[in-house]
């Protein structure tokens, strides 16, 4: 399966971004490529209020971003917001495209280096794996969301559930050792699931010359694809751009019979 990672960097702005994937789903679509993933908060940047944005799955953003998914014949994954019962908004990833429109609510909120998600955003709960595919036939992908990344037993239930691949929307944060970590937690997870991990973040606005907010998690850049024994087969750097992959299920079950660790546990 071809698979494209769309490096953005978003805008406070819901129209401009659509705009982006637009842009950026064509372009894939060009390319070949049957998914297109774009980082977490591809409807709107961190650092603004996000709940007067949000909107449900079948709102006016979703619905646009599935019509563009459709005019190219491929499925889209992208990072927007929800509303949520409480009053916060769900950390929402949208996959729509290729007969579904469904979602992944990230389950592991960023109650980390001082930034406190979990203050307008409420939790998910559930797994998510969805199939995609058409000419190439279709493959088992899981779904996460940035700092997820951080937590080797929702890899592992993913790959319980049957993914070969996960797909994992992010906006990194900033600051010393991040970007070392970002690859170390994507190459470890991949590892850890003997999944694929294609690991797409909002590019570095300062590559683009936009200014950034201290303290918010606004995009890194360094996009990359880790195989199933944890190697860095494509990444990115900084700066808006589009990355096109090929994956297999074969790697995968290689992987798993000479590296068996799901097979393994013992807890």
């Amino acid at each position: 399966m071809r698979l494209a990672l769309a490096q953005i960097t978003s805008t406070p702005n819901p129209a401009e971004n659509r705009n982006l994937v637009a842009d950026y789903v064509g372009r894939a679509a060009e390319a070949g490529a049957e998914v297109v993933v774009f980082p977490e908060a591809t409807m709107a940047c961190f650092g603004v209020p996000l709940a007067p944005i949000a909107e449900p799955l079948d709102g006016p953003w979703a619905t646009a971003v599935s019509d563009i998914a459709a005019r190219h014949g491929v499925v889209v994954v992208a990072g927007m917001f929800t509303p949520a019962p409480d009053g916060r908004v769900f950390n929402t990833v949208l996959v729509t495209g290729g007969g579904q429109r469904t979602a992944y609510n990230k389950i592991h909120l960023f109650d980390a280096f001082g930034f406190a998600e979990s203050r307008t955003v409420a939790p998910g709960e559930t797994p998510l794996v969805i199939r995609a595919g058409g000419a190439s036939g279709e493959l088992p992908l899981g779904v996460a969301t940035c700092y997820d990344v951080r937590f080797p037993e929702l890899f592992r239930a993913l790959a319980d559930d049957g993914a070969v691949a996960v797909l994992l929307p992010a906006s990194w944060g900033s600051g010393p050792g991040k970007r070392e970590q970002w690859e170390l937690l994507v190459r470890a997870r991949a590892l850890d699931s003997t999944c694929w991990v294609l690991a797409c973040g909002q590019a570095d606005p300062a590559a683009s010359g936009r200014a950034t907010k201290a303290g918010v998690p606004t995009g890194i850049g360094y996009s990359l694809v880790a195989d199933p024994y944890g190697r860095v087969v494509k990444e990115l750097g900084a700066a808006p751009d589009l990355l096109v992959v090929d994956i297999d299920a074969e790697t995968v079950t290689t992987a798993r019979r000479e590296i068996p660790v799901l097979a393994n546990r013992r807890l």
